[in-house]
């Protein structure tokens, strides 16, 4: 894991929660991501899973491509990632690949599988896969660096949006 100081910003997650409540809006859930590179937003991306059905449309997936898009590069060297909820096995993935430096997030795997177990139902029940974002990135290269629980009660209340 790179060792640095990295302060993140309240204004870069309001953002992405903006982002996450705009997917909730369109019929998807309520997830975000905005990808910052040089104290300016350059992407931003909400769940789309439902709306594209297509089940790799995360948030983080849809940001990392706009960026990509945008940059005209595969490679985000010097981009930080912000998402509501902490990225799962494929998004953590997908950061390493577009070698992101950091990624900061509020609300963990650890708060998805508990409110799953408290609020599942025949009809819903949140699918996850039981590996975190550190044990991804520990096992790739380059490894980013993790801020979590960075405003975790605002991305919490998008769980009963």
């Amino acid at each position: 894991m790179m060792i640095l100081m990295y302060k993140p910003e309240k204004r870069f997650m309001k953002m992405t929660i903006g982002e996450a409540a705009k997917a909730k809006e369109k019929g998807d859930y309520a997830i975000g991501a905005i990808i910052v590179k040089s104290g300016k937003v350059i992407a931003k991306g909400g769940n789309m899973i439902r709306l594209d059905t297509d089940p790799t449309q995360h948030a983080e997936i849809v940001a990392i491509r706009r960026a990509s898009k945008l940059l005209h590069k595969r490679h985000l060297n010097g981009c930080i990632l912000y998402t509501t909820h902490e990225p799962c096995p494929m998004c953590a993935s997908a950061i390493v690949w577009a070698k992101i430096d950091g990624v900061v997030f509020g609300s963990t795997l650890r708060d998805m599988y508990n409110y799953k177990i408290k609020n599942g139902n025949r009809n819903w029940s949140w699918r996850t896969i039981d590996i975190s974002t550190k044990k991804v990135f520990d096992k790739g290269d380059p490894k980013p660096f993790i801020v979590k629980n960075f405003m975790r009660k605002e991305c919490l209340d998008l769980f009963h949006s």
